[in-house]
């Protein structure tokens, strides 16, 4: 088969195995930021308390996850989580062996490496908002939740935005490694297709740019976002003068 018919959509064609891998590799990194993006949001909030075990127990999160090889964690989190799901269907009285499955276990072990780097982004974006709104905010009685709402989290979303497109590009990356769990995603589809047809050159050429594709895509998103971002805030400034 010539390369054309190998990348086609035929018979014997790789491409619509390759797109849906590539699908595949999209909802695994959404779904980390997602849970990253709670775990951050917490752990920034931690670390901004004023309170020293909180602080230390934000620092230690973010020090470990940010410090651990990402494949270590996932390995941690697959094997791990398999072995704690079998005991507990044990204790329930099922038999065998219960594994977590691929794409929870893949979207969880990137969802907590990037928390650790979200929390960063959060926390930096906060201390960017100018001291000068919040004790203005205090000094009219607005309340805690009001502030919040109102002058913390659009600045906090303004000033995180191109942060956080650059740790969806590493989760990007990183939800490459999860193809040892097995999880048929992009790079996993292209190891799979290049050993099937021992064209490796050409699968993981393929693979790489529709990686590429993606990453250019996600860029274009975040500098769309921040954008707006930024005309809303000059938007409500005008309004406010």
């Amino acid at each position: 088969m010539t390369s054309l018919q190998l990348l086609g959509f035929g018979s014997g064609g790789w491409g619509a195995l390759l797109l849906l891998g590539a699908l595949i590799t999209l909802a695994v990194t959404a779904s980390a930021l997602a849970i990253g993006a709670v775990l951050g949001a917490l752990v920034a909030a931690m670390k901004l308390s004023g309170r020293p075990l909180r602080a230390a127990v934000g620092h230690v999160y973010t020090t470990v996850f940010r410090g651990v090889p990402e494949l270590l964690i996932i390995y941690l989190i697959y094997f791990g989580g398999s072995s704690a799901v079998t005991a507990l269907g044990h204790a329930l009285g099922f038999e065998g062996f219960l594994g977590l499955p691929s794409f929870l276990a893949g979207a969880l072990a990137v969802g907590i490496i990037s928390g650790a780097y979200q929390a960063e982004v959060y926390r930096g974006a906060y201390l960017a908002i100018p001291p000068g709104e919040l004790e203005a905010a205090l000094a009219i009685g607005m309340s805690r939740r009001l502030r919040l709402r109102r002058i913390v989290l659009p600045q906090v979303i303004r000033f995180a935005i191109p942060g956080l497109g650059n740790v969806w590009q590493l989760s990007l990356k990183d939800s490459a490694l999860v193809s040892v769990t097995g999880l048929a995603e992009l790079m996993r589809t292209s190891q799979v297709a290049a050993g099937s047809t021992r064209q490796y050159f050409l699968f993981y050429i393929v693979g790489g740019c529709l990686y590429l594709i993606l990453t250019s895509l996600s860029d274009r998103v975040f500098k769309g976002a921040e954008r707006q971002a930024d005309r809303s805030q000059s938007a409500a400034m005008i309004g406010r003068g």
